[in-house]
């Protein structure tokens, strides 16, 4: 698959294969490509914890919320935890001269790296922004804020791939000579 392909491919998952675990070497190859994503300064400035089992069951209900918020991620067999590392100096000083927030920039890359390789593996997942940050730290043993939770699994049987509802490129690009 190419990566216009794995971009067509990967949506959102809300619907997992809870008998169907992810095998390890596939697990191994996502965190691979998180390995591999770019940085600043190659800084990279986050920690991925991986949660299995109980721990991603309990991960999963601490991103529930406002009723019925998330709660399809008590389905996915793994829980991918993305915490905030302090910066390295070479990126510190950029980010305070810059008045830029690298961190986050640098989580979204990492995010997006382990969600096309998961969706190259054949695997499903959602990025979760609605969390509990001192319920995960707590339950991972975190010294820095969490700020990404991605549910990772196979998607249940039959579930459809849906059609992208996306900005027209005439409204997202422009272009200056």
């Amino acid at each position: 698959m190419n990566f216009l392909e794995i971009a067509q491919q990967r949506q959102s998952c809300r619907a997992y294969d809870e008998a169907k675990e992810v095998e390890a070497e596939k697990l191994e190859a996502i965190l691979e490509a998180a390995r591999l994503a770019p940085s600043a300064c190659n800084g990279q400035p986050y920690q991925i914890t991986v949660c299995k089992g109980e721990a991603a069951k309990e991960v999963a209900l601490a991103t529930r919320g406002m009723g019925g918020m998330n709660k399809f991620a008590v389905q996915a067999p793994v829980m991918l935890v993305i915490s905030e590392m302090p910066y390295v100096k070479s990126a510190a000083l950029g980010a305070k001269v810059k008045n830029n927030d690298y961190r986050s920039i640098d989580i979204g890359i990492v995010t997006a790296y382990l969600t096309a390789e998961a969706a190259a593996q054949g695997l499903s997942t959602c990025i979760l922004g609605w969390l509990d940050d001192s319920k995960i730290r707590k339950l991972c043993d975190l010294q820095y804020p969490a700020r990404l939770v991605i549910t990772l699994g196979y998607a249940k049987e039959g579930d459809p791939l849906r059609k992208k509802v996306r900005k027209d490129l005439n409204t997202l690009v422009s272009y200056k000579e």
